[in-house]
């Protein structure tokens, strides 16, 4: 069984979009998508550097924008279950038909820019945690006063807060912890630092009409598969402001019988969190065109498996 999964902010790089776009029509729907939020997609994912497309509000339609691409180059697929890691979460709500593509976009537009404006209230940031003990960590966290905001098995967390805090951390790692990695993101995401962005998300998402997954929905929020567009709704509001546990999405993937799970680009980050704590599922990242034929191959063994 397949699972089909989109990875979240700090996975771009520059140029990343530049080989999909030399897929026919993929230009001129980059385009199309590019007009309907305001924002040129084609500049961001071709041209600029690493400083511009790591403002949020860049970043975040970016990947959504890559993610829906990538997974439509793939053809028809019918995966067992989606789940996105942060705002992987909207691409996945595309995925599974809960909002229209060019609905997506224009919620994470929105939702760019209302936690690119949380952002500038504090300066703030993201370090993930590589060993450890993940109740030592997080004990340890909450005593520099930092938020796990993602826990996403594997051994990693991602801990947030503001960049004092950060540094401190830096200076005095949680027992057991290798090393401690900035993340390449302009905010404490998934905290109480980004609340003002949840009004403004409950707004834009007001004026959505979501239809129900066509396949199984798993969220951040506890791993749980949701059925109901609404609730899918509710909870990419909330999560704005709240931890990603990706390592109960991956449980959830191992309790539904995953034999397979397809990253979609820019792939790499959620696979090599499976690699680990899924032993035995098949994994692929899609990074450029050229995984595509590979990625075919995976689907026809795994989907109905």
């Amino acid at each position: 069984m397949l699972v089909l999964v989109a990875p979240g902010q700090g996975a771009q790089t520059p140029g990343f979009l530049t080989p999909w776009l030399e897929l026919p029509g993929a230009a001129d729907r980059v385009a199309a998508w590019s007009d309907a939020i305001g924002l040129d997609l084609v500049h961001y994912g071709t041209q600029a550097d690493a400083d511009a497309i790591r403002d949020t509000a860049v970043a975040q339609p970016l990947l959504v924008a890559a993610g829906i691409l990538s997974a439509a180059a793939l053809g028809d697929v019918h995966p067992g279950a989606v789940a996105g890691h942060s705002v992987g979460e909207i691409t996945a709500a595309a995925f599974a038909g809960v909002l229209a593509d060019t609905a997506a976009l224009r919620l994470v537009r929105r939702r760019g820019l209302a936690m690119a404006d949380a952002a500038a209230i504090t300066q703030t940031g993201m370090s993930a945690l590589l060993g450890g003990d993940p109740e030592t960590s997080v004990a340890h966290l909450e005593k520099l006063g930092l938020t796990p905001a993602n826990i996403n098995g594997a051994g990693q967390i991602v801990a947030a807060g503001t960049l004092e805090q950060l540094a401190a951390l830096a200076e005095d790692k949680p027992e057991g912890v290798r090393k401690v990695v900035p993340l390449k993101v302009a905010g404490a995401f998934h905290t109480h630092h980004m609340a003002p962005a949840v009004e403004a998300l409950a707004k834009a998402a007001a004026e959505l009409e979501p239809a129900d997954p066509k396949v199984p929905y798993v969220s951040n929020k506890d791993g749980r598969t949701v059925t109901a567009g609404s609730e899918v709704l509710e909870r990419l509001v909330g999560q704005v402001a709240n931890p990603v546990r990706w390592d109960l999405c991956m449980e959830a993937f191992k309790e539904i019988g995953a034999t397979a799970l397809i990253e979609v680009c820019p792939g790499g980050t959620l696979t090599g969190l499976a690699k680990r704590a899924l032993p035995g599922v098949k994994t692929l990242a899609l990074k450029t065109p050229d995984d595509l034929d590979a990625a075919r191959e995976l689907i026809a063994e795994h989907v109905n498996a």
